[in-house]
């Protein structure tokens, strides 16, 4: 068990955590989440001793193991292999032991190194090294290359994989997820669930804690709040808190305005006088009740483009890649406004390939590429960060792409990107990667695209922009394509999915789950086989997964000309992607409606709702709850409508 006892932490002169306390019991998966810069990463390195608190007790079981991912590595020249066994601290211990004692001639010695050796697991050590570095995207070529040979996202893979690897009592992961793609995301999260230990984690990844943790503990006002359960329990379980914490607020206000009037008429009588000052005690000895802060610092919407195209853009016989290594082959397509997709495939797949040729990056090796007259692309990717001006502000920024606008309409503009005050005109040097990645966003905002290019777009960004992020998307009318390992933005702001696999680009028609499932699916029939199948048929699993083959196309477009089939193409994703959008867009309106429907009939469970204090209160919510049924019902006769059309598209 660990405890926090009224703990007071600091960073400088700023109070990040003032007088709380917080008890995790063995064997919890705990999700530690806030704001940035609210002391996440604090809070860990105070559990591993690297700093001390102003005030307080930290309790950790004596002689307890901790395992921690770091987040940098130097340039070294140790395997991949090799690296990840350092984080064995017994196993290297009991080796050089070993050495030694080989050395020194000493049998006696060398009989109980090699037990201990064998009940530390010595033996079968190299085997789980490189079964974590496989899970994680290593091939086996690559485990025996030096550290010092890859990117370094990838040395943040193997620093994963040394934290993995490590005998403990307890894991702490600061953002494990954000280097990682789908597929290793899965496997991670698999892996997770079967740690034995108390495991501590730090991520932006919300479906990611919502697979692993047990437990979340939010930093909130200074504050340590535990919550039992995943994070879908934790919002419903803080909107239920914050509904009371406001009803009581408002209620206390109330009563202070009663008290306060009394006071004011009769503290000059005589007659009341002592009353009066009674109800003045009652108010210094009231314990005052914060009101609720629920909004989010983010608030902003992708600005209206006037102009457009149909299509936007034509791919035709395209082939992508890189001098003699060919990515991506025959790829046509047509992206036109209301397009949503989402790229899916494993990493080296083409998926950035494919964006860096859509944005101009990358130049075809074939084929035919055609922007219309009133395409503008917004392109995020993560180099991008890299190349903002850190001499100049936010605002400057902005000034530079519109220099008509007026600093006040640019600072109101930045507000929704929390740039406030002097942050919106401070040079962004010192920004940390979250804030250069807002920054980032905002100028693809402020620049009215009609196409959405987006490479990874969460990685550095809390739950908060995410969840601003996923908002925009959804209200963004023009094209977009993502690549992006976070599966709660997909699920909701792209219609469909492209897969990238073995060189082609083809349509998977199924959910993420389904997907997850095709790739487990795949990895198990790739056992002993150097090559996998291109893709899966329905009965292959469990999943109503279909994915169109080039074999399949091939048989269906027989006897067309190329132009025939390129346009028969177009039209089908057209046909099917306007039915499609509909019917997603009416099912995520009936999503929102059952939920206001739902939020308004808790509130009308409040017995003290009744009061006649609360009629004004009461009557509202009967109304909403009267609009809220009646809209439910009117989008699921259009639901019904709509379901007819997409199959007789189909």
């Amino acid at each position: 068990m660990i405890t926090l006892t009224n703990i007071t932490l600091q960073r400088g002169r700023e109070n990040l955590l003032v007088d709380t306390s917080l008890v995790i019991l063995e064997r919890r998966r705990l999700a530690l989440i806030g704001r940035n810069g609210c002391g996440k990463s604090s809070l860990f390195a105070l559990l591993m001793g690297r700093i001390t608190s102003e005030s307080g007790d930290v309790g950790i079981p004596p002689g307890s193991r901790i395992s921690h991912m770091a987040q940098e590595v130097g340039h070294i020249d140790r395997t991949a292999l090799d690296y990840v066994l350092d984080g064995h601290k017994v196993l290297r211990r009991l080796e050089s032991e070993i050495r030694a004692a080989e050395a020194a001639d000493d049998n006696h010695a060398l009989s109980h190194l090699y037990e201990a050796l064998d009940t530390a697991g010595g033996y079968s050590a190299e085997y789980q090294a490189a079964e974590l570095l496989h899970g994680l995207g290593f091939t086996n070529d690559e485990i025996s290359k030096p550290v010092s040979s890859f990117s370094g996202g990838w040395r943040i893979r193997l620093n994963l994989a040394q934290a993995l690897m490590m005998p403990s009592d307890i894991m702490l992961l600061d953002e494990p997820t954000n280097h990682l793609d789908m597929d290793t995301t899965y496997w991670l999260e698999q892996r997770l669930k079967r740690y034995q230990g108390t495991l501590i984690l730090i991520s932006h990844d919300r479906d990611f804690i919502d697979n692993v943790a047990n437990e979340i503990v939010h930093i909130e006002q200074k504050q340590l709040n535990l919550y039992k359960g995943n994070y879908s329990a934790f919002e419903r379980q803080r909107a239920e808190r914050l509904a009371l914490q406001q009803s009581n607020y408002a209620k206390q206000q109330r009563e202070i305005k009663h008290i306060q009037s009394f006071i004011t008429r009769f503290k000059a009588k005589a007659s009341k006088a002592k009353q009066a000052q009674s109800r003045v005690k009652q108010l210094g000895n009231m314990e005052m009740i914060a009101s609720a802060q629920v909004d989010s610092p983010f608030h902003f919407r992708f600005l209206e483009n006037n102009k457009v195209s149909n299509p936007l853009m034509s791919l035709r016989g395209i082939e992508l890649g890189y001098e003699d290594n060919r990515v991506l082959s025959d790829v046509t397509f047509s992206l036109n406004p209301g397009d949503r997709l989402g790229l899916l495939g494993v990493n080296g797949a083409g998926k950035s390939t494919l964006i860096k040729c859509l944005t101009g990056d990358l130049k075809p090796l074939s084929g035919e590429i055609t922007q219309g007259e009133h395409c503008k692309i917004g392109y995020f990717a993560q180099h991008q960060l890299e190349a903002l001006d850190v001499e100049a502000s936010a605002l400057l920024h902005l000034q530079r792409i519109n220099p008509k606008a007026t600093e006040q309409q640019i600072r109101n503009f930045l507000g929704g990107f929390d740039f406030h005050g002097d942050k919106a005109v401070e040079p962004i040097a010192p920004f940390s990667g979250g804030e250069k990645a807002r920054l980032a966003l905002a100028l693809i905002v402020w620049e009215k695209p009609n196409v959405l290019l987006l490479d990874e777009p969460t990685n550095h960004l809390d739950l908060d922009m995410r969840s601003a992020l996923t908002m925009a998307l959804q209200e963004f009318t023009g094209a977009l394509i993502v690549v992006s390992h976070d599966r709660h933005l997909l699920r909701h702001s792209v219609d469909e999915y492209i897969l990238a696999h073995e060189g082609q680009l083809n349509e998977f028609d199924g959910t993420l789950e389904d997907y997850h499932r095709w790739i487990s699916a795949k990895d198990t029939g790739a056992k002993g086989s150097k090559k996998s199948k291109p893709a899966p048929a329905k009965a292959e699993i469990s999943a109503a997964v279909s994915v169109k083959t080039g074999a399949e196309k091939s048989k269906a477009n027989a006897g067309l000309s190329k132009k025939q089939i390129r346009q028969r193409s177009a039209d089908e994703r057209k046909e099917k992607s306007n039915s499609s959008n509909r019917l997603r867009r009416v099912e995520q309106k009936i999503e929102e409606a059952n939920r206001t429907l739902k939020e308004v009939e808790t509130l009308l469970a409040d017995s003290g709702l009744y009061d006649a204090e609360r009629k004004d209160e009461l009557t509202e919510l009967i109304h909403r709850q009267a609009t809220a049924k009646q809209d439910l019902e009117s989008l699921e006769e259009n639901w019904l409508l709509l379901t007819e059309e997409s199959e007789a598209a189909s």
